[in-house]
């Protein structure tokens, strides 16, 4: 039965971390934009972009990476926030050089926007962040037998027992 309870829990704190790295990665992408004081319309190709990402994001895209770094700290009982940041940035770039050609000839990615793997990074640790603080610092509990109750305490010397 506890099983069950943390999978849902998992599945919440996974949807809130895709929230906001969701959220991230439209500021970080769309600040250029908004960061121009000239009167004119945001380009479309950004717009673009950022419902591209929300929906990668939202989608599942990170599910796979994600499984498996939940995997690993369910499974170990990893409670560091440190192994949900490092997960999470793992998981970013992952999801990033996912989406950039890899060129099997050179062995090299073609077309890596540096900074865009720095926006998805850091999403990335957000979203390992926000992990942690719901779901992480708890790994691994749905594993231990649950505590013994205790006995009640002692009936006073001079009292009798009811009926």
């Amino acid at each position: 039965m506890a099983l069950i309870g943390r999978l849902f829990v998992v599945f919440f704190a996974f949807l809130l971390a895709c929230f906001a790295a969701g959220a991230i990665v439209v500021v970080a992408v769309l600040y250029p934009e908004f960061s121009d004081l000239g009167v004119r319309e945001i380009d479309q190709s950004a717009i673009n972009v950022v419902l591209g990402f929300g929906f990668i994001f939202i989608s599942g895209f990170a599910l796979l990476p994600a499984l498996i770094v939940v995997l690993i700290t369910e499974a170990f009982y990893i409670r560091s926030v440190l192994t949900y940041a490092v997960g999470g940035a793992i998981v970013g770039a992952a999801c990033y050089l996912g989406l950039v050609p890899f060129d099997t000839q050179t062995m090299q990615f073609d077309g890596i926007v540096r900074r865009h793997l720095e926006i998805m990074t850091g999403a990335g640790i957000v979203a390992g962040l926000v992990y942690w603080m719901i779901a992480g610092r708890s790994a691994g509990a749905w594993r231990e037998p649950p505590r013994p109750l205790r006995p009640p305490p002692p009936l006073p010397s001079q009292s009798r027992p009811q009926p």
